[in-house]
């Protein structure tokens, strides 16, 4: 199942926390299944998911797999848990996100949201490693052979 897709380095995920709550965008363009949703899907913990990344500089597509991935509550921030990263990337960007809660432009701690100009499981100050939902330059997955830059992501979720 697609929950989220980034076709641009656009501001398109600049957006409420209210807004990423219930889900925004198509299948077709810029997406977010919904942060409720998510939990939903996987809070029994036995869900998957692939992130599918394409490196602006090269166009290279890229593949991160997590055997574990949760989404707590709203009353959490809706916390995450992931762990289990294999893949083709050279350099797991996504797990030290783990225990991070959702930041939004308008809960957003450390101004990291606002600052990358979209949500997404940031820290008030190491900010994040990929940034999957951010805008222009800050559109990357730090330290991607090649260049941290990104022209499109996908995060696919694979439940039972």
């Amino acid at each position: 199942m697609l929950i989220q897709q980034h076709v641009d380095n656009s501001d398109f995920f600049d957006r409420t926390w209210n807004e990423f709550r219930v889900g925004f965008g198509r299948a077709s363009g810029n997406l977010w299944l919904g942060n409720e949703r998510i939990h939903q899907l996987t809070a029994d913990g036995g869900c998957k998911l692939r992130f599918v990344i394409q490196q602006e500089a090269s166009s290279t597509w890229f593949r991160a797999d997590y055997s574990t991935f949760i989404l707590g509550d709203e009353s959490t921030g809706y916390q995450l848990t992931v762990a289990g990263f294999s893949g083709d990337v050279n350099y797991d960007a996504f797990t030290q996100h783990n225990g991070w809660s959702f930041a939004t432009r308008d809960r957003d701690v450390g101004g990291i949201a606002v600052s990358y100009g979209g949500g997404f499981w940031y820290d008030s100050t190491l900010g994040g490693y990929a940034r999957v939902n951010a805008a222009d330059h800050w559109f990357d997955w730090s330290q991607l052979a090649g260049g941290d830059n990104l022209m499109h992501t996908q995060m696919w979720l694979r439940c039972p």
